[in-house]
């Protein structure tokens, strides 16, 4: 199948497609005599693999290790019960740091009981005064990436 088709079958961007092949976690395709990808089913079964790791909020490293032993099938999964040990410690540590984030903004948002004009909202007023910063865990990912950097779900 062309890469469309591809991108289709997985619902997966094209773009994204192109990416997992440059960064080497999709085998390059094959050519047909017109130039184009022609992907197959083992394709569709490693893009699919790189997906659901994805949706697990796993990093391209972490997949990339993954990808290492399943291409390896005669290794032990040492390895990847390690990995997944450090992945959940990191989840365990975004959610600690998820749940210090609602009771920051809990409290903020007891700071205005009514609905009042701007210059005397207590959320704003709150907002404006010099806090302390929060913990450097609660403000990355899981990984370390700033939340608004995290890349999408899709890559």
């Amino acid at each position: 199948m062309k890469i469309g088709e591809l991108a289709s079958a997985t619902q997966t961007p094209v773009e994204t497609i192109r990416y997992y092949e440059r960064e080497g976690l999709l085998p390059a395709a094959p050519r047909s005599d017109g130039n184009y990808r022609i992907h197959g089913p083992e394709h569709v079964e490693r893009l699919a693999f790189i997906r659901h790791c994805r949706a697990l909020d796993m990093t391209l490293d972490e997949i990339r290790v993954l990808l290492g032993v399943k291409d390896a099938a005669g290794e032990d999964c040492g390895d990847v019960n390690a990995l997944l040990d450090a992945h959940i410690g990191h989840v365990a540590a975004r959610i600690r740091g998820l749940r210090q984030l609602e009771r920051q903004l809990k409290a903020l948002r007891e700071q205005c009981t009514g609905v009042h004009d701007a210059a005397h909202c207590g959320i704003l007023t709150g907002l404006a005064q010099a806090a302390p910063l929060p913990p450097a865990e609660t403000m990355v990912g899981v990984h370390g990436r700033s939340p608004s950097r995290t890349p999408r779900k899709t890559r």
